[in-house]
């Protein structure tokens, strides 16, 4: 019997929140084309931890329109950060341990204006 190790697997590193919905089910609401870049899934578990206040939560992913360079806090996350927030969104995979060391995350860089460098 093969072990797995939970690694990394994709991540959008420092996109800053664009807006904040408390009157919503929950989740953060990412540009599609963000997702696309790190291969994020539609409802897909998060990890999220906010560089500025050092907030950490889970929460899942949704789609958000394309082109838009949304990053929107809903629900209950909402209370966790406020525009212009940088944020760091990870989502993780269990790799057989064999294939770990060689294993390599998709990282997506954003700059203040929530572009892709």
């Amino acid at each position: 019997m093969s072990a797995t190790v939970t690694l990394l697997r994709a991540k959008l590193h420092r996109i800053r929140v664009t807006e904040a919905c408390l009157d919503y089910v929950g989740s953060l609401t990412l540009d599609e084309d963000f997702m696309d870049a790190v291969g994020m899934y539609n409802f897909e578990k998060i990890l999220v931890a906010n560089v500025d206040n050092g907030e950490r939560f889970e929460t899942y992913a949704i789609r958000g329109p394309r082109g838009s360079r949304v990053c929107c806090l809903n629900g209950a996350a909402a209370h966790k950060g406020k525009l212009g927030d940088r944020l760091i969104v990870m989502a993780w995979a269990q790799v057989p341990e064999a294939e770990a060391r060689a294993f390599e995350p998709k990282v997506g860089v954003f700059d203040e204006n929530n572009n892709l460098k």
